[in-house]
């Protein structure tokens, strides 16, 4: 049976970014996939730890994206970790070295930074 196609970059750094909110791969993995402020929002939430790190990875049961500029996707995910339902939300930057980097992320709707 021939390979299927590549995942698509919104599930690729969908489960990218739930190995690490997890605690299944360290933050410095997923620095070279961050541009602008999105390793500090990602350190920001791993600190609180959201989805925690005991049991079973959590599932991913839907992505969605929206594509406001070619090269942009705003993704969004519902996952579960135990009986609790979260909602991810990243966004997604096609640069000039053709590499995809991830340059915000919010989970459970939490502004990643104090803002107000």
């Amino acid at each position: 049976m021939p390979p299927g196609p590549p995942p698509h970059p919104t599930e690729l750094f969908t489960q990218r970014l739930l190995l690490v909110l997890t605690g299944h791969k360290p933050p410095y993995w997923f620095a070279r996939h961050t541009a602008a402020q999105a390793y500090d929002d990602l350190l920001w939430l791993l600190a609180r730890r959201p989805l925690g790190t005991r049991g079973p990875l959590p599932t991913i049961h839907r992505i969605g994206h929206f594509e406001p500029a070619t090269g942009t996707y705003e993704v969004f995910a519902r996952i579960t970790a135990g009986r609790r339902l979260h909602a991810l939300a990243f966004r997604l930057h096609l640069s000039r070295d053709r590499r995809w980097r991830v340059t915000a992320v919010e989970l459970d709707g939490r502004p990643p930074r104090d803002t107000y």
